[in-house]
């Protein structure tokens, strides 16, 4: 499922306007992004939860050449599913 996809499941669903469902996504994504950024989680009971993980720098190796290479400490988005959502997809 895509985006248009999504957004007109969800104004069938809801029975708002795809325009209104749009809006609304569009902010709850604006939003989550910009509270992982500040360091901070986003917990939807049932649903799951966002956070950011630290990733470690660590050494890999370039299956082209076999070289090794550094690879630097990072950060990336994680989410975790809840146990009603995880359930429900059972």
């Amino acid at each position: 499922m895509n985006k248009t996809e999504l957004i007109a499941a969800m104004a069938e669903t809801s029975g708002l306007s795809k325009k209104d469902c749009e809006t609304a996504l569009a902010a709850f994504i604006t939003t989550t992004e910009n509270t992982l950024k500040a360091g901070n989680k986003v917990q939807l009971v049932g649903f799951g939860s966002f956070e950011v993980k630290e990733r470690a720098a660590r050494t890999g190796k370039n299956p082209a050449t076999g070289e090794q290479i550094d690879i630097p400490a990072s950060k990336a988005p994680a989410f975790k599913a809840g146990k009603a959502f995880k359930d429900a997809i059972q």
